[in-house]
């Protein structure tokens, strides 16, 4: 594929072509370059991409594309494991309307009163962005009919059939008689990802983004070694020192993101947590107020964090290093993004997580310099010492 395609090249509306220009999109990614145009000629896609690709854009551009703005029917679903995600998507779309007219779109998710979605529904959108178990519901209080639908989209396929959405997701394909296409997002193509593909697709395309494309975002990327009791003093001054103005730290529990927030506001820093245990209304407004820039420190979860999707996070700090590789490589994907340069630093308190983080370093295939961090802020590379060789007893 020719890699300086334009967005112009790929037959797209005058209205989004404004859109894109208005957001200083020019070059579609490699993800966007690929699936958008079998998208548009109505083909069945499945594609595997890294976080930070612009996958939504892939789906979302042909999608809008699609949409009859003279009828009031769902013309498009995309099912979302996650409402963070569920809302980010909704934002994006939303973001990529503005020069359309009388295309509606609805967010439907889980853990929110369900009247004002209801009175989104009454509003016929054309486009509905949903958590498989929220749809369920609606669908059953029938809000909202399946029947003329076109296009449906899973993304993060293999996070959302993972967590147990199977049965739920395939009722609602079962329910979707009249699509005219279906794409399947992931970035693993796990075992249920196949078996849904195979169920559901026909002649579809395949798409595969390697993360060691151009698409990888440029991170520089450390780690620090420090006593378990010197992480959170070492964390701050990091912080302080660096200039960073938009940061995102990252540990492995609820008790340990609590904790460390806490710590954090005592020292005077402005910084807000999310975790499983902090209830969701709270939860939108911290990583609304994290979105718009007016919160400079977001401490989160994995789970949590899924699909803050902020395009200017200045470094990513693994207080804790994450149990799973791919969760590395998600967290640190949320700094050097859209061609901006990024930092990621992980702070390691004691041996099984430096093994841990030289396992990730070898199956993500990235370079983590061990650094020092001086009482005044400077990093200076860390000298690592050979073993001293015991000395040989002569008898």
């Amino acid at each position: 594929m020719n890699e300086n395609i334009t967005f112009a090249e790929l037959g797209l509306s005058n209205a989004m072509l404004r859109a894109l220009e208005k957001k200083g999109y020019g070059y579609p990614t490699t993800i966007q370059a690929e699936a958008i145009p079998p998208f548009m000629e109505w083909k069945d896609v499945i594609a595997k991409a890294p976080t930070g690709t612009g996958k939504t854009f892939a789906f979302g551009i042909p999608m809008i594309e699609h949409v009859n703005p003279e009828s009031e029917d769902v013309q498009g679903l995309i099912l979302a494991p996650t409402r963070e995600l569920a809302i980010q998507i909704g934002d994006e779309l939303r973001g990529l309307l503005t020069y359309y007219r009388g295309i509606r779109v609805a967010v439907l998710y889980g853990g929110a009163g369900i009247g004002g979605q209801i009175k989104q529904l009454e509003k016929k959108p054309q486009i509905v962005v949903a958590t498989p178990g929220r749809l369920m519901d609606h669908y059953n209080r029938k809000n909202i009919r399946l029947d003329r639908i076109q296009t449906v989209v899973l993304d993060e396929a293999d996070r959302m059939l993972d967590m147990g959405f199977f049965k739920d997701v395939t009722k609602i394909l079962d329910k979707i008689k009249n699509r005219k296409n279906m794409g399947l997002f992931s970035a693993t193509i796990s075992q249920e990802v196949m078996t849904v593909s195979w169920m559901y697709q026909r002649d579809e395309v395949e798409i595969t983004v390697e993360p060691k494309q151009e698409d990888r975002p440029d991170i520089d990327q450390f780690s620090i070694r420090v006593t378990p009791l010197e992480k959170a003093e070492t964390a701050l001054r990091l912080i302080r020192t660096q200039g960073f103005e938009r940061v995102m730290i990252f540990c492995n529990t609820k008790h340990m993101c609590q904790r460390l927030c806490d710590d954090f506001q005592r020292a005077g820093m402005d910084c807000e947590c999310i975790h499983g245990d902090i209830r969701q209304s709270q939860r939108e407004k911290t990583m609304q107020r994290y979105r718009d820039g007016k919160l400079p420190i977001l401490i989160a979860t994995d789970v949590a964090s899924r699909g803050i999707d902020v395009d200017d996070v200045d470094c990513v700090i693994n207080y804790d290093v994450p149990e799973e590789n791919e969760y590395y490589v998600h967290r640190i994907g949320r700094t050097g993004r859209a061609k901006r340069k990024g930092s990621a630093y992980s702070i390691i308190g004691n041996f099984p997580e430096k093994a841990k983080l030289d396992e990730i370093a070898k199956y993500s295939q990235y370079t983590i310099q061990p650094v020092v961090l001086g009482v005044d802020g400077i990093l200076t590379e860390e000298t690592v010492q050979a073993p001293k060789l015991p000395k040989r007893r002569f008898r």
